[in-house]
């Protein structure tokens, strides 16, 4: 591979503001057909759920999960926010922007009612139900049947906690009005489009994405979530950690060194190793580091390199320059004139009271100017005169200098001689007269200087060399130890979360290992997934490592399939009749979703609640208008 095929230039490609697609007619009839969202800590992806082939089987937004509100009154009208691709481009607001979630569960429900806000209005769907929140009436039913008709399938994190989901299920519900919502995981709806056809299966699912990294056993296509482990490291502390090795080995490029050029290198240039410490020994030989390093250019100028003007342009440029200067100091001495003129005007006024004998006004016009005597007012009177006459000459000779620079443009030739021309022209003469005698010495032909070369080549030094830093940054979901995190990798929390079963049920789940979420993306994981398996697996034993067929967009696909699915059943489904009796926190499992844990009081509260009914019931039936507040 010739070097110059090795150079890479940074795409810094612009978000393309989504546009406002119009519905077709098949999302509604025969009866609305479900919303699905992938409401991920990364990426939000939404689209319609639908067997029919009029509507698209693919996600019809991507955006990042970010907002920014831009500068004006706080909450204000004079504020803006700006939400997932209508940014345009992360890095210039970066200390703007703001996410609603906390690792990978959402927590800023204001922030994700933005997102929620931003999808609605995309796909075209209305959704101004907060305006009849207030004036609800009996006549308003019609009006607030479901202002987002659609059915919405919603993913949400492994182990969700239930106040998170009493959030979402509010927001869902009391915002916008959705008939009925179900909310299931990312990575098993991955898991349940891979394998739909041997469903219901078992296996061990390895999901790492953006924050977090997950374990997930499944068992007879149920998720045992006792036995759940996550990793609190993904693709985001990958893109901090390479952006400090960076940052650290180039330290004249800190600022061109951003996240999002980062998250660039980790998307096409990262791989993980087979074998991490056999694959560094590789990169210390040179001619393995010279055929694999990766050069990424960052964008530089040419201008640095010298001026290529000539010396004509250059004396232009110093008389513009000059011209500037010259403009700029007459203003200000105008300006200066004109105050001094005015407060001379109005210390001659003074006087002139002074004068015609109207002591009274005098003293009170002395005090206003912070003087105490007629003779220091005449004393100001006098300097302010001489300054504005001293100024008035100022700008008469710089318009004499202009004028005379604008006649005499030309540039100046150096005399011979001071003294006359008579003599200078014989000093000439006497020059020529010694000409032949150095003759000899002097070359047949005068050489043309070369141009003076930059020491370095200026492409060169605003590259990035990327050696080592390929895999080190993608091996902190292994060896977390190496930012620091006090944590297990996958393949330690893989080993326990398998010696927590059966020596059978093991054998079942090896037999299924499948991987997904961003961060499967990166070439050699599932080799290296191979070789960790081999190593803690018992001797000739077997088992299988599967990648899904599209790691990033198989959660949707997953998630659209099972919409498609159970669009008619009870299963899965919260209505909002189950949200009124049961709270927000309810949850209905299916196939792909968490394991409800309804809330248990602690002994202590239940005893405190039955001591209360009684007295509670009493100041009921004595009418005690306190209690009936």
């Amino acid at each position: 591979m010739a070097a110059a095929s090795r150079v890479f230039s940074f795409r810094d490609a612009r978000w393309v503001p989504d546009p406002v697609l119009e519905p077709s007619a098949a999302v509604r009839t025969p009866q609305p057909v479900p919303l699905v969202i992938d409401n991920g800590s990364f990426q939000t992806r939404a689209g319609w759920a639908s067997a029919d082939p009029a509507v698209p089987a693919e996600p019809l937004l991507r955006f990042r999960s970010l907002a920014a509100r831009s500068r004006g009154a706080r909450g204000g009208a004079g504020a803006e926010t700006q939400v997932g691709n209508d940014l345009g481009s992360p890095e210039p607001l970066r200390w703007l922007l703001r996410s609603p979630f906390d690792r990978n569960v959402p927590v800023q429900l204001e922030l994700q009612e933005l997102l929620l806000d931003h999808v609605f209005q995309r796909l075209g769907v209305a959704s101004q139900a907060p305006i009849f929140l207030v004036l609800r009436a009996p006549e308003l039913d019609n009006v607030l049947q479901g202002c987002v008709d659609h059915p919405v399938v919603l993913t949400e994190a492994v182990c969700n906690p239930l106040y998170s989901r009493q959030m979402m299920s509010e927001l869902l519900f009391e915002c916008y009005q959705v008939p009925k919502v179900s909310y299931g995981v990312d990575s098993l709806y991955s898991f349940y489009h891979n394998r739909r056809q041997n469903w219901p299966c078992s296996g061990l699912v390895i999901s790492s994405g953006y924050q977090c990294t997950h374990i997930l056993p499944v068992l007879e296509g149920r998720l045992d979530a006792k036995n759940c482990k996550r990793i609190n490291l993904g693709g985001c502390q990958a893109a901090v950690y390479l952006q400090r090795l960076l940052q650290l080995k180039y330290p004249g490029h800190f600022a061109a060194i951003t996240l999002s050029r980062m998250e660039e290198i980790l998307h096409e240039h990262s791989y993980i190793a087979e074998d991490y410490i056999e694959e560094l020994q590789k990169w210390r030989s040179p001619e393995y580091y010279e055929n694999h390093v990766h050069k990424m250019q960052l964008p530089f100028s040419n201008k640095l390199l010298g001026s290529t003007l000539t010396s004509e342009e250059k004396q232009e440029r110093r008389q513009q320059q000059l011209r500037r200067l010259q403009e700029l100091n007459a203003r200000r001495r105008e300006e200066k004139l004109q105050l001094d003129q005015e407060r001379l005007d109005r210390l001659l006024y003074v006087q002139e009271l002074l004068e015609d004998g109207q002591m009274d006004q005098f003293h009170k016009a002395l005090v206003e100017l912070n003087m105490d005597s007629a003779e220091e007012l005449q004393s100001y009177i006098n300097k302010l005169s001489l300054s504005i006459e001293q100024t008035k000459q100022k700008i008469l000779q710089a318009e004499v200098n202009i004028e005379v620079d604008v006649v005499d443009s030309k540039p100046e030739t150096p005399d011979l001689d001071p003294l006359g021309s008579e003599q200078s022209l014989e000093d000439v003469e006497s020059i020529n007269e010694f000409e032949p005698l150095f003759a000899e010495e002097q070359p047949e032909a005068e050489k043309p200087v070369a141009a003076v070369q930059p020491v370095f080549n200026l492409a060169e030094y605003h590259q990035l060399f990327l050696g080592t830093e390929r895999i080190r940054a993608p091996e902190i979901v292994f060896q977390p130890s190496l930012i620091g995190e006090d944590q297990a990798g996958i393949a330690e929390t893989m080993q326990y979360v398998l010696e927590r079963y059966p020596k059978e049920q093991q054998a079942i789940l090896v037999q299924n290992v499948f991987l997904t979420g961003g961060n499967a993306m990166y070439p050699g994981l599932k080799a290296r997934v191979q070789k960790e398996l081999l190593e803690m697996r018992p001797f000739q034993s077997s088992f299988q490592v599967h990648l899904a067929s599209s790691p990033v967009l198989d959660a949707w696909y997953g998630a659209r399939d099972w919409a498609v699915e159970y669009m008619t059943r009870e299963e899965g489904w919260i209505t909002r009749k189950d949200y009124e009796e049961k709270g927000g926190e309810y949850l209905k499992e299916h196939c792909a979703s968490n394991v409800y844990v309804p809330i248990r009081l602690p002994k202590q509260a239940l005893r405190a609640t039955e001591a209360l009914a009684p007295s509670r019931a009493l100041a009921s039936s004595t009418g005690n208008p306190c209690e009936q507040v």
